[in-house]
């Protein structure tokens, strides 16, 4: 492990605290109508009212800051199993530049491209020359860019820069097959496309991802092409900051029971990121043009796994456009933030998927050096 790697400790000024809290105290609220407390019309006001009380008020902010990360919950499971039959995990939980308390990429191009870049540069200096990786939401991108740049055989994955051997995903979106893409996933796949059957499951799925195009993705138009006009709004104003994200937590999970001091914890890491919440905004814009996800990776081993309440979904079949499937999993509940919802069914997933590589003899990982 490199000798220069330093704890790091999350400790918010008490000067931006108060700055919080005085432009929440400050903060004005719409005039009531027929839609104000109606999911239908977006957040509700009242139920809106009392969260910014209680990010005012009582809510501890000192006692989140030490202990939140998104994977919280899913870290204890995969590294203390319940049996010896099951893997036990070195984890490493990077925060991605942009997000957190990281600061933002300074040079151009595909942020996620430069993720994935960043995230294999730590896992070398840790003294991780092989290992797997999981991703959902920003982290399947930045896994399936892993998987080409730096998985076997590829011109980047020397014996000395290390290599990816396998990768399991969730949030998943898929291409159809192709005539041109037979080669690689064969024919079967491709008359499945032609003439499909779909089960009740991946119907529901394709609407699902139809009515979030339709209906919920006008956000991510305003991110990829106007990145500085609402993050502006956000960057000044914390009431709008939690109004834009809370309607995500509500409209993306699956009747996940969100407390509180989940909701604010999980705005207030926007709220304070070295970046500021607008940083997570350009990230749309610098991966608009990000197609190389899509594209079939023969190298790295694949894993998926399908929540019901995710907001993209695929076919079953198309997922065999991505890579050698070895793994897949359709869930009966759990939605976007699945590390967060159901980190225990997300947890399993990974332990069949990578300890039955591992057992086979298809993987191997000598551990840190």
């Amino acid at each position: 492990m490199d000798s220069d790697i330093k704890p790091f400790n999350i400790s918010i000024s008490d000067a931006k605290i108060a700055q919080l809290h005085h432009k929440l105290e400050h903060a004005t609220f719409p005039d009531e109508t027929p839609l104000s407390d109606d999911w239908a019309g977006g957040v509700p006001l009242s139920d809106f009212k009392r969260l910014v009380n209680y990010l005012k008020g009582d809510f501890d902010w000192r006692q989140q800051e030490r202990r939140f990360i998104e994977v919280a919950k899913i870290l204890p499971l995969l590294t203390n199993p319940d049996s010896q039959d099951q893997p036990c995990f070195d984890d490493v939980a990077p925060s991605l530049p942009n997000f957190g308390f990281s600061s933002g990429p300074s040079k151009p191009g595909s942020v996620l491209e430069q993720y994935a870049e960043s995230c294999h540069k730590l896992m070398l200096k840790l003294g991780y020359s092989n290992y797997a990786t999981q991703g959902g939401n920003w982290g399947n991108g930045i896994t399936r860019f892993m998987d080409i740049r730096y998985g076997p055989a590829s011109s980047s994955a020397t014996k000395k820069s290390g290599a990816v051997w396998a990768s399991h995903i969730n949030h998943n979106l898929a291409v159809p097959p192709s005539i041109s893409t037979i080669p690689q996933h064969g024919s079967l796949v491709y008359l499945k496309y032609l003439f499909p059957t779909y089960s009740n499951r991946e119907k529901e799925g394709l609407a699902r991802t139809h009515r979030f195009w339709e209906e919920g993705a006008a956000y991510n138009g305003l991110h990829c092409h106007n990145p500085t006009t609402i993050g502006i709004a956000l960057r000044d104003s914390p009431v709008a900051l939690l109004s834009w994200i809370y309607g995500k937590l509500y409209d993306w999970t699956d009747s996940y029971p969100w407390t509180d001091d989940e909701i604010l914890t999980w705005i207030s890491i926007y709220q304070f990121a070295s970046a500021g919440p607008k940083a997570g905004c350009r990230v749309y814009y610098h991966s608009a043009t990000a197609k190389k996800v899509e594209e079939y990776n023969p190298r790295v081993k694949l894993g998926v796994s399908t929540f019901p309440k995710d907001l993209l979904m695929s076919p079953s079949y198309h997922y065999r456009t991505l890579g050698p499937l070895v793994f897949e999993n359709w869930h009966n509940k759990g939605g976007h933030f699945a590390a967060w919802e159901v980190p225990e069914l997300l947890v399993e997933d990974m332990r069949v998927m990578f300890g039955g590589l591992v057992k086979s003899g298809e993987i191997n990982f000598p551990g840190p050096k």
